[in-house]
């Protein structure tokens, strides 16, 4: 078992394609019932039991550093690491967090929505010194926005093929990721000209067998990506507060 307590958030992204709700603001900081999605993820990651994180910021990023001084957590410790090739993809933020990770991680995505649960019965999977395990979703035929999901497909529990263009697919990629160091070298592995995805350096990984999956079975997740996906969050979710803090309605309530 790996349990975890540390988790890599990636919040770089100038989020453009949320750009008629964030208005000046990052994306990590467009509100979800009141509160900015960062928040959301934070405190999900809170509930199952991460103390530590690193988050990794580009796109305005000194707008989420001041957000945060103005609420820290209390009780957790929060590394900042700036990524100035925001505008390139994913795995250049990854890859940000090298030298700093040098231990099993939870991986994770600023506009990514998840029940604490989840993450949680994540965070027990046994963890091969090698290894990264997806936390998937099968239940393709009630996912928001199937086109914009990133496909995933399995063979058994192990990942074989990753990407938003696959023709042939049986789960989704719910961008949450148990992770051990060894995802930094295939991420490295995968650049080309100084550029690559996550799922480039996921697909390396794919060939050495050690990607798996993680099913979420009937648990909820949501990529806030669009305005659409937004308001379908919206309809989805209660407010979330910081942990220790007292709401009147449940912390998720599905539609």
């Amino acid at each position: 078992m790996s349990y975890t307590k540390l988790a890599l958030i990636l919040a770089a992204g100038n989020g453009s394609r949320l750009a008629a709700c964030s208005g000046e603001s990052p994306k990590p900081l467009v509100p979800l019932h009141g509160k900015p999605l960062l928040q959301h993820v934070m405190s999900g990651c809170c509930e199952a039991g991460i103390e530590r994180f690193v988050i990794v910021v580009g796109y305005r990023g000194h707008m989420i550093q001041e957000w945060y001084r103005n609420r820290p957590l209390n009780g957790v410790d929060v590394t900042w690491i700036e990524n100035p090739e925001y505008r390139k993809a994913n795995g250049v933020s990854v890859l940000r967090a090298k030298d700093l990770i040098h231990e099993p991680f939870l991986l994770l995505m600023a506009d990514h929505i998840f029940e604490p649960a989840t993450a949680r019965a994540l965070l027990r999977q046994p963890l091969g010194e090698h290894d990264v395990i997806l936390a998937v979703d099968r239940k393709i035929d009630r996912v928001f926005d199937l086109d914009d999901a990133t496909k995933v497909r399995l063979e058994g529990n192990r990942i074989v093929d990753i990407g938003k263009n696959l023709d042939h697919y049986n789960a989704l990629d719910t961008g949450m990721f148990l992770c051990q160091p060894a995802l930094f070298s295939c991420l490295e592995s995968a650049m080309t000209h100084g550029n690559c995805s996550l799922s480039d350096g996921l697909r390396v990984m794919s060939r050495y067998r050690t990607f798996k999956a993680f099913d979420i079975g009937e648990a909820c997740w949501q990529d806030v990506d669009t305005p659409a996906a937004l308001d379908y969050a919206h309809g989805s979710f209660c407010e979330r507060s910081w942990p220790g803090q007292q709401v009147a309605s449940p912390v998720y309530a599905w539609s």
